[in-house]
């Protein structure tokens, strides 16, 4: 086994590869405006790390958000290329397990990432490996009764402590907890979700209003 993982969607420009045992090599840049830029290259240096190719790959792992739509789109959009390219298959995580596995708290506690608008993409958990709320995408202050007595992980908790007054890092996820978390699973034979976005909402650019079409009839 040779899995690929990456995500793009948080400010974090994340790729590792776990060999079936353990990551072998991982790369984490924060950029939330060059996703795009950074991806590829990171995905290249990783495979130089671990001195492979990537053909040696066997499965793609990728976040699948809750996240904004031009990042989340960037990961999602390279993780099917490459699962294309090479033959192999492509299974998706929720990029709020992610930071729940990597944060490895027991007992009831909150995931929540920055969703702009002053929202925030998130959900509750039971323990790191149990998530019991589907995602959502809220205002922190919509949230706050529901939240304000449970830890909180992840960029969202910190950026608005008025609702999150536990907060605690990690802020990004990582796709070395990623990698580890879907190995962890498919090698207890449960399905992993198709590699599709979690967007939660519409994209921020949308056709105006009383668009004419300028076209010769």
């Amino acid at each position: 086994m040779l899995l690929l993982a990456l995500d793009t969607a948080t400010p974090a420009v994340t790729v590792a590869l776990h060999d079936g045992t353990d990551v072998i090599a991982s790369s984490s840049q924060l950029d939330a405006r060059r996703h795009g830029e950074l991806l590829l290259p990171a995905v290249d240096r990783v495979l130089t790390d671990a001195g492979l190719k990537l053909d040696a790959v066997t499965g793609i792992v990728v976040g699948i958000g809750p996240g904004p739509y031009t990042g989340l789109r960037v990961g999602l959009m390279t993780a099917d290329t490459f699962g294309l390219a090479l033959g192999v298959p492509v299974h998706g995580v929720c990029t709020l397990d992610g930071l729940a596995y990597a944060s490895d708290m027991e007992g009831p506690f909150v995931v929540a990432t920055d969703a702009r608008r002053k929202e925030v993409y998130w959900a509750r958990y039971a323990d790191s490996r149990t998530r019991v709320t589907d995602p959502a995408v809220d205002r922190p202050a919509d949230i706050a009764e529901q939240v304000k007595d449970l830890p909180a992980i992840g960029a969202g908790a910190l950026l608005y402590p008025d609702a999150f007054p536990v907060a605690h890092e990690p802020e990004h996820v990582s796709a070395a907890a990623l990698a580890r978390l879907a190995v962890e699973r498919l090698e207890k034979g449960e399905e992993l979700p198709p590699a599709r976005p979690l967007y939660l909402r519409r994209p921020d650019a949308q056709v105006p209003k009383n668009y004419k079409v300028v076209t010769p009839k």
